[in-house]
């Protein structure tokens, strides 16, 4: 009996453990993550990705927020309000925070003075993929599809307005002599739709967005920006295989904080990233998603954003587009 009563108290022991781990749980405070496009995109497959090991790292929920719109724009309006109280990050890629205050007068933030690099963990590269309906096997195809099926004139979609597929759209339509007139969707999953649906013949995108159909058939990825063929995509060229060089600088995936957020802060969340993208089963699903994992921490972000911001400037420049 003794033996019996001494399990029990153990097992209420243990009960009472778990009870009170549940209760810090809940009442640890959230962490939030701003995703600036719609669920279902790579973006937000990303961040749910790196979310549901986070939360471990940090002990403490961590949420997925997704603020749609205006290619990120809201997410980081968001961010801007946001308390610089270390609750509060914004997962971006390159078009966020180092494009539209390119192609905007007014974004309504300043990345500099309005936000903190945190850490970054994965660059990735662009991609031209063409829908299942069309009938084009290489990036050469399209083009001669375009001249002799289309008298010359093609549709792409691109993720966002004013963004880097965007003026890649631009960059071929003048390599080719083709009129290739960029179509803009709220992300990269309604974009994805209309290819799907061979409602468009044709997409710009990161390879994130498109792997995943790719693989399965449903649209064929016939080339990807970068200086190197990607290990996901072997047999797919590069533009400058192709001939066309100058985009070699590859975007990049980071968190931002809002300005005046405690470096402590700042610095536990980098930590916790580093941890949680070095889970092979974290790491195995990034690069499955189109991703060159890799780590770089405030500093390193901040500087692979200034230089990505000054390739893509004079891109733009050339392209002959005014800020709007």
């Amino acid at each position: 009996m003794l033996r019996i009563a001494r399990r029990l108290v153990a097992g209420a022991v243990c009960l009472a453990a778990f009870a009170l781990t549940s209760t810090a749980w809940a009442q640890a405070p959230s962490i939030r993550i701003l995703v600036g496009f719609p669920a279902g995109g790579g973006s937000d497959a990303i961040a749910r990705t790196l979310a549901d090991k986070l939360k471990d790292e940090l002990g403490r929920p961590v949420i997925v927020e997704n603020k749609p719109g205006a290619g990120g724009q809201l997410a980081a309006h968001e961010l801007k309000a946001a308390a610089p109280d270390g609750r509060t990050f914004f997962i971006s890629h390159d078009h966020t925070i180092s494009i539209l205050p390119l192609v905007s007068k007014n974004p309504g933030f300043d990345p500099a003075k309005d936000f903190t690099p945190v850490a970054g963990f994965a660059s990735f590269v662009n991609a031209f993929a063409v829908s299942g309906g069309t009938p084009a096997k290489s990036l050469n195809e399209y083009v001669d599809w375009v001249r002799t099926q289309k008298a010359g004139k093609g549709t792409v979609g691109v993720p966002a307005p004013a963004s880097t597929p965007e003026f890649l759209v631009g960059v071929l339509a003048q390599t080719f002599k083709l009129d290739l007139v960029p179509v803009p969707y709220r992300g990269s999953a309604p974009m994805m739709g209309d290819m799907l649906g061979n409602q468009i013949a044709a997409g710009v995108g990161s390879v994130p967005d498109f792997i995943d159909n790719h693989k399965n058939g449903r649209i064929r990825v016939v080339a990807v920006l970068g200086g190197k063929r990607q290990p996901t995509l072997p047999d797919v060229p590069t533009l400058a295989e192709l001939g066309i060089g100058g985009l070699e600088d590859l975007p990049y995936y980071g968190f931002f904080a809002p300005a005046g957020t405690p470096k402590a802060a700042i610095d536990e969340f980098s930590q916790a990233l580093a941890k949680t993208i070095a889970v092979p089963e974290v790491r195995e699903r990034l690069m499955a998603l189109g991703l060159a994992v890799e780590f770089m921490n405030s500093q390193q972000l901040a500087t692979r954003e200034r230089a990505y911001a000054k390739t893509w400037a004079e891109i733009i420049r050339k392209s002959g587009f005014q800020p709007q």
